[in-house]
């Protein structure tokens, strides 16, 4: 008979909530799991790529390794049964694994040396959705449910706090509703850059836009005799946003001055969430020529932004 090593499963534990409102500080010890330095190392490489962790800063992204532990699977196991209450999430260093619903059990997936599973029972507090068996032996790492929501759930809500207040900030986006700021504030992604280097690239084809965070961005023209400051930007500041209107590649450079944090939007978001701002970002094209024309005297000797 087919072996589920993973049988020991807690039963009514689907229904305990997790309120990152109240959580103003975690309570009792982080989970954290030792890792030498090269299980540390493929670790990193398995859950570069995903979703679930994009949105994550640094801090969090360690918080996330800390916690998972490894899991060594042999062929013919069931890692998860359909119906089951989730106790854990699971990314995939090594083996393949087939994904099974209903009772006929259906085949609908296969994952290949790559990929997460597990989630959606833990996210949603719903019993597992499907059946998850290896074919061959492998290497798993999981994260237990407790941690999972705490690490996810208050990072997507101080993600969305902070973003808010930020948004709050830039006179552009008074034109949208609250609801659809909250939208925006959760499609911004998370980047940070030291100071020099560069954020974006005159010429460059645009793939989304930048709010300022934290720190200061120099955005520069290509001119005959270099690179010439225009603008100097800081926390609430925005850029990038000019090329994604005229569909044209950047017209400008962008720098860190300093350490700095930004939220980047993109391309495709900025175009299902920032439609009521278009007029406004339009308008900006002609003030930004404008302060152009008064650096350089004439809009002949200026890059055509339009």
């Amino acid at each position: 008979p087919l072996v589920n090593r993973y049988a020991s499963r807690r039963k009514s534990v689907f229904a305990e909530t997790y309120d990152p409102e109240n959580d103003d500080e975690d309570e009792g010890a982080r989970a954290i799991f030792p890792k030498t330095d090269e299980q540390r190392a493929r670790l990193c490489d398995s859950v570069k790529n995903i979703l679930l962790f994009r949105s994550l800063d640094k801090e969090q992204m360690n918080e996330v390794l800390d916690a998972m532990f490894e899991k060594i699977v042999q062929a013919k196991d069931y890692i998860i049964k359909q119906g089951d209450d989730g106790d854990n999430f699971y990314v995939i260093e090594s083996g393949i694994y087939n994904a099974y619903v209903g009772e006929d059990q259906k085949h609908i997936h296969t994952y290949d040396n790559r990929g997460s599973f597990g989630e959606l029972a833990l996210l949603y507090n719903m019993p597992r959705a499907a059946t998850i068996q290896a074919e061959t032996d492998g290497k798993l790492w999981a994260m237990d449910r407790q941690t999972f929501r705490r690490i996810l759930l208050k990072s997507a809500f101080r993600k969305r706090k902070m973003y808010e207040a930020l948004l709050d900030a830039v006179p552009m986006l008074k034109a949208l509703q609250n609801y659809e700021r909250m939208n925006l504030a959760d499609a911004l992604i998370p980047q940070t850059y030291t100071k020099g280097d560069r954020i974006i690239k005159q010429g460059d084809a645009a793939d989304g836009m930048y709010f300022i965070e934290d720190g200061k961005v120099s955005i520069r023209i290509q001119q005959d005799a270099g690179e010439v400051e225009i603008s100097n930007l800081e926390k609430g500041g925005y850029f990038g946003e000019l090329a994604l209107v005229t569909h044209r590649p950047r017209a400008a450079s962008a720098y860190a001055v300093d350490n700095v944090k930004v939220a980047f939007l993109d391309v495709d978001a900025f175009e299902r969430l920032l439609g009521p701002c278009m007029n406004i970002m339009k308008r900006n094209i002609g003030d930004y020529e404008t302060q152009l024309v008064k650096i350089f005297g004439s809009k002949n000797n200026i890059t055509d932004i339009r």
